[in-house]
């Protein structure tokens, strides 16, 4: 059986310890986690709130700075936020 592996991709916001937020391509194997084409978002630029970047993507007033890769560890997680990935060209 086939498996799209675009259709396995996940775009999640990641909100980590002292106040860091990412946009990427989300990854996890056990314990460590990963961001690919990560971002920082810098300001949201919503009206309403971080949950309407991942509903309907990048806003106008929205700031996103390139990270790269990131990588952390799960117990650094706060939340994560599951993005629409049709809304989100990263």
């Amino acid at each position: 059986m086939y498996i799209n592996m675009e259709d396995k991709k996940e775009i999640r916001i990641i909100i980590l310890q002292r106040g860091w937020i990412y946009i990427g391509e989300y990854y996890q194997d056990g314990d460590n986690c990963r961001l690919e084409k990560a971002k920082v978002i810098r300001r949201w630029g919503t009206t309403r709130s971080i949950g309407q970047l991942a509903i309907e993507g990048k806003q106008e007033g929205t700031v996103l700075d390139e990270a790269g890769t990131v990588r952390f560890h799960q117990l650094t997680v706060v939340a994560t936020i599951d993005c629409d990935i049709s809304k989100w060209e990263l």
